[in-house]
């Protein structure tokens, strides 16, 4: 179960390196008041996870235990940075398209929409799911449940 983990984990960061280019290229480190996610946000999710990650891998590699559980402690963090940036991009995904049933240039054109706005709804899900289920895999590995 500990090498499904890994997968998944694998494909999640595939799907938030994704989401880091669309924030970063829209400019949401340099503009703090245009976006819902601080930079602090932001980065701490993604090296919460990342260093979770190569964690996981050292875990897998050698067994250690207490390494595995440093990476279970990570990940719930970073879930938490998740979760907390999800709750952040659902009114402005709403408002994105609460403008875009009134007129189609109220979305487009203003210089300040948050880069955010732009994610795809399929990249976030996705990312989202694969997180929870990376998530429930680690902590059954760690707990020993379908030990492999």
């Amino acid at each position: 179960m500990g090498i499904a983990a890994l997968v998944l984990w694998i494909l999640t960061a595939g799907g938030g390196f994704y989401l880091l280019a669309q924030w970063v290229g829209g400019g949401g480190h340099r503009r703090a008041s245009a976006t819902r996610f601080p930079p602090v946000l932001i980065f701490g999710h993604f090296l919460l996870a990342a260093a979770g990650l190569v964690l996981w891998i050292i875990y897998l590699a050698v067994a250690n235990r207490p390494v595995g559980w440093v990476a279970l402690i990570l990940l719930a963090l970073a879930a938490v940075g998740g979760l907390t940036m999800f709750a952040r991009w659902v009114p402005g995904y709403r408002t994105r398209q609460a403008a875009a049933v009134n007129s189609q240039q109220a979305a487009v054109g203003s210089g300040d929409n948050p880069p955010e706005r732009s994610f795809p709804v399929a990249v976030v899900g996705a990312h989202g799911v694969l997180a929870v289920t990376t998530l429930v895999l680690v902590v059954l590995t760690m707990v020993g449940i379908g030990a492999d």
